[in-house]
């Protein structure tokens, strides 16, 4: 009814999060480059007790609504979504969140409101039917890789452990607040006062985030070619995989190669986040002989014309 035996069970969850208590607004603590990290960490740590396995689930992103925290969640096997739908039904992963927010922040008490939802269908109101919050979630397939903000924050967790463990090996408790070892947790993007820079045609240009002028201007010129520019970006992409590519060509048929173009850097510029910077499109232009739109895009044209 679900999934063949051969393909792997995914799916996709939103979990919303109010703290009722109102000196305590979570998204402002997401937001709080101090506070950060211990509110993920707490996410974590709850989401593993709630499946039995530090794997049985991933964030994919962390939304700031207020008043809500939106944790998108992405299951891969039906037994770990299935244990999570229990520890959801029965409290559990909400006592849990409580009790690691409590120790993060170390604050008293954190209560909290929790909303379970796959699309348009409210879990919490079906809760008692499994199969049929299995079948939600696994019809919402993720739209995203995890976002870059979550793999810099795994990172940074995993190399607190560490220090922690080098730092006492004898530590049988974890219970004091999340320490930074030496600096706080700063964002990759932030940290970067020097901007990046990348060469093209022996200049030096600054790296940046694809711009809406830079997108359009790519699904005007790029024409046929925009199929061999995703398969060079498909390198280090996975959300532009063949079968993605193909359905875009064919969904986007009637409408012609600007649209098809249009939607394919669409979809990287999506799953890629911040990553989704014009040395990687500058690269992938190179690759296929689309120099000239490459020195369009780099502002070339204006004060030299190159053939």
């Amino acid at each position: 009814k679900m999934a063949g035996s051969s393909a792997p069970w995914i799916g996709s969850a939103y979990l919303f999060l109010q703290s009722t208590c109102k000196t305590i607004a979570l998204p402002a603590l997401y937001e709080s480059s101090q506070k950060k990290p211990r509110v993920f960490k707490a996410l974590k740590l709850a989401l593993a007790d709630s499946t039995g396995s530090v794997n049985g689930v991933d964030m994919l992103k962390v939304h700031c609504s207020h008043p809500h925290l939106i944790v998108q969640l992405k299951f891969c096997k039906q037994e770990n979504c299935r244990q999570f739908l229990r520890s959801y039904r029965e409290g559990v992963l909400q006592k849990s969140l409580q009790s690691h927010l409590q120790l993060s922040l170390a604050t008293t008490t954190v209560p909290l409101q929790v909303e379970l939802k796959a699309g348009s269908e409210h879990l919490d109101k079906i809760l008692k039917d499994e199969d049929h919050c299995l079948e939600c979630i696994y019809r919402e397939k993720p739209d995203r890789l995890p976002d870059e903000e979550i793999t810099e924050l795994e990172e940074y967790l995993k190399s607190l452990m560490l220090h922690q463990s080098t730092d006492n090996n004898v530590a049988g408790k974890d219970c004091s607040p999340l320490k930074s070892p030496s600096q706080p947790y700063t964002p990759q993007g932030s940290s970067l006062p020097t901007q990046l820079t990348f060469i093209f045609q022996g200049q030096q240009f600054d790296d940046r985030t694809i711009t809406p002028d830079d997108h359009q201007k790519f699904a005007k010129s790029v024409s046929k070619k925009w199929k061999q520019v995703a398969r060079s970006l498909q390198k280090s992409c996975r959300a532009l995989r063949d079968p993605v590519i193909d359905n875009v060509a064919l969904e986007y048929d009637r409408e012609g190669l600007y649209e098809q173009a249009y939607q394919m850097l669409l979809r990287f510029i999506q799953s890629e986040g911040k990553k989704a910077t014009i040395a990687r499109l500058i690269a992938a232009l190179e690759e296929n002989g689309l120099v000239s739109l490459a020195e369009e895009l780099l502002g070339l044209h204006a004060s030299e014309d190159c053939s």
